[in-house]
């Protein structure tokens, strides 16, 4: 039996291969700390918990559910862009429930791309974006974001490609994984960019409340919708990504298009999932402000780190992470990575898994506690003592 072309080229996620290694070293008696994957370890606010316990107890809930999502949510989903973003959605219309936004990058990739359609990729930019691409048929076009440039694309250098088949153009801001987050300037001019080009956009906004101050969205650009698919997720703002909750919003009409793809692919969701995520895209300033508290607690110990290692990095990054440069004396994130995680059983991620322009670089999660980060630094400066400034 041999596995489907569309397979060819793509690899495992790298994660998973490095969790199995890390798995090794911890089963030798060696624990490693990994600092490495962006999943929350905060749980959500206990009322949604509280709902998720009532209405999975009721008898009427454990049949299958609308492809559509419940209205329940979708009203929810509406009120939330309003009040936060600042964008007006159709409840019925301009709004589709996702187990998440994973799979809602996939279903857009499936949905509009025919072999031989190229896609826009950023560089560095999300392994999956890359991966769904080559699974729905298409080819990657990569187009490289730089520090000097504000990790923005340059509108310049894209104009001078042959974009003639180029279908979609994948983009994140705030950045995963530089932390870069967007401004209305910006905004603008991708939105025109994409409606010159007739490229459908599609922006993965997954980390907008996360250290960020100003959560935006690209659908509040004037005309965006005509050319803007947009991700969203309670994955990261509301500590949910386990339950798998995502939402794709867009114009009707690109709605109905992903939807015939999904429907074939899915069953719906659980409806008390559904109803506990309605209640979490409820909640007000203070929880966030809470959880933007601890993770800026956090970033100061990860600051501290990887000051330890002679990295640089900007200190006004938005997200779950902290993108770093390596000091000069190693060839790459992946080298500093390793002598990390051998020495002292600490794990950073290279950042050359999320594109060449990342080989320089290393991702610090801030998804541990000041005591993991504070055990994380004690390691460094013991192993690292004749090799840093400390």
């Amino acid at each position: 039996m041999q596995t489907a072309k569309r397979l060819d080229g793509i690899g495992e996620y790298y994660f998973s291969r490095k969790l199995r290694e890390i798995d090794a070293l911890n089963r030798e008696g060696q624990p490693v700390i990994n600092l490495g994957i962006g999943s929350p370890d905060l749980p959500p606010h206990p009322d949604v918990i509280r709902v998720l316990q009532e209405e999975a107890a009721r008898p009427h809930v454990h049949a299958y559910q609308s492809y559509k999502g419940s209205p329940v949510l979708r009203a929810a989903m509406s009120n939330w862009y309003r009040e936060w973003y600042g964008v007006s959605l159709h409840p019925d219309t301009e709004i589709l429930p996702l187990i998440g936004s994973k799979e809602g990058i996939l279903h857009i990739c499936m949905t509009y791309l025919n072999e031989g359609d190229e896609v826009l990729i950023p560089n560095p930019g999300y392994p999956t974006y890359n991966s769904a691409v080559r699974l729905a048929g298409g080819t990657v076009v990569t187009y490289e974001l730089r520090e000097e440039n504000d990790w923005h694309p340059d509108f310049n250098e894209l104009q001078l490609l042959d974009l003639a088949r180029v279908k979609l153009m994948f983009v994140n801001y705030p950045h995963m994984p530089t932390g870069r987050v967007p401004d209305a300037v910006f905004f603008e001019e991708l939105v025109r960019f994409a409606e010159k080009n007739d490229i459908l956009i599609v922006h993965d906004n997954p980390y907008s409340f996360i250290l960020n101050d100003h959560p935006s969205s690209l659908l509040r650009v004037p005309g965006a919708k005509s050319v803007v698919l947009e991700l969203n997720s309670l994955s990261k703002s509301q500590n949910m990504a386990g339950w798998r909750i995502g939402m794709l919003c867009g114009a009707q009409e690109r709605i109905n298009e992903v939807l015939r793809f999904k429907s074939n692919m899915d069953s719906g969701m659980f409806l008390p999932v559904q109803l506990a995520a309605a209640k979490a895209l409820q909640l007000g300033k203070e929880w966030y402000d809470a959880v933007n508290e601890v993770y800026r607690q956090r970033r100061v110990k990860a600051f501290e780190l990887l000051d330890l290692l002679d990295c640089r990095y900007a200190d006004g990054q938005a997200g779950m992470f902290v993108w770093a440069k390596v000091p000069g004396k190693w060839t790459s994130g992946y080298e500093l990575s390793d002598a990390v995680l051998q020495q002292s059983r600490v794990f950073l991620t290279p950042g050359g898994i999320f594109g060449s322009a990342g080989d320089l670089y290393v991702r610090v999660s801030l998804c541990s506690t000041t005591e993991t980060f504070e055990e994380s630094i004690r390691r460094i400066r013991t192993s690292f003592k004749s090799e840093t400034h400390v």
